[in-house]
């Protein structure tokens, strides 16, 4: 696997180019996550964004917060479109210009899959993060393919023979994995020098690129404004969220992950995780249960996808 130098914060550049005064909420994940790939990914990036959260609280006429070209995308074809772009620049030569999608998990997962996949079975030139807030925040919070099972959405209300999503969360990274393109890796804001050296890894490498970052949404999460970072790192704790890279078909575990794979850190009981947000506040000790019962599943076949790559 590729290895650079590791990103410590004075080495990071002081310039913004995903900067303040943009009108996301207070405590957005979606907002921190673009904000710090964008130190990475530099002044010479074109930013293609479909309909979402983003697209709003980021370039809301006459506001904007971007300071680099920046171009909205109908919600199914931001992938497609960036393809397009990466194409044509390769024909002009213009090879130090990065294409990248920020998109949010409704855009990704599922109404934009389609595009993705084309994309990514063609190994097109772009690089694509998804800032997962697991609902589309932009609207409303409607469940998406991203919602975990037990989550409060306004499409899985909670009443007496329901309670929240009854399917489990979709397994997009691994997904995308299964497309054999260069580079697949998740993230989250809490890890921010994991995240941001995936950035820049992914940032060298041609052809087909995703990153996917876990990114809490306070409102839809009705968790407080100042838990952000701290649910990020908890789902990461728990095992709920696992970091790892796949580069090349090479998998490997990385950060906090790393260490509980290698038996070096204990997972926190997910429960911690659930208690702080209200989306889970109606959940049984039965149906907390399941969910640790899936984070369990979801570790041993991992390891065993690790073993075998």
């Amino acid at each position: 696997m590729t290895e650079k130098a590791p990103i410590t914060l004075p080495t990071l550049p002081e310039t913004e180019y995903f900067e303040s005064g943009h009108t996301a909420c207070a405590g957005c994940g979606g907002a921190l996550a673009v904000r710090q790939a964008m130190k990475i990914l530099g002044e010479k990036t074109v930013v293609y964004t479909p309909a979402c959260c983003l697209l709003v609280f980021g370039s809301t006429y006459p506001l904007n917060a971007w300071r680099t070209p920046f171009v909205q995308c109908a919600f199914e074809n931001s992938a497609a479109v960036a393809a397009g772009v990466a194409a044509g620049l390769k024909q002009k030569g213009s090879k130090d210009v990065k294409v990248v999608v920020f998109a949010g998990d409704g855009g990704t997962v599922d109404i934009g899959v389609q595009a993705i996949s084309g994309a990514a079975e063609r190994n097109d030139d772009v690089l694509y993060i998804c800032y997962d807030n697991e609902a589309y925040g932009n609207t409303g919070m409607q469940r998406s393919g991203a919602t975990p099972f037990g989550a409060w959405t306004t499409t899985t209300p909670v009443g007496k023979v329901v309670q929240g999503k009854t399917e489990h969360k979709k397994d997009f990274p691994k997904i995308m994995v299964a497309h054999s393109i260069p580079y697949v890796a998740t993230a989250t804001v809490a890890f921010w020098r994991d995240y941001m050296e995936k950035v820049a890894k992914a940032k060298d490498i041609v052809g087909f690129r995703y990153i996917h970052v876990l990114a809490s949404c306070p409102t839809g999460w009705r968790s407080a404004t100042g838990d952000t970072v701290k649910l990020s790192k908890l789902a990461v704790e728990t095992g709920l969220w696992i970091l790892y890279e796949c580069e090349n078909g090479q998998f490997r575990f990385t950060g906090p992950s790393k260490l509980i794979a290698e038996g070096k850190k204990a997972r926190t009981p997910v429960k911690e995780y659930l208690t702080l947000q209200g989306r889970f506040r109606h959940l049984t000790e039965g149906a907390i249960q399941k969910i640790q019962e899936r984070i369990d599943y979801n570790w041993q076949q991992y390891s065993k996808f690790a073993a075998s790559s």
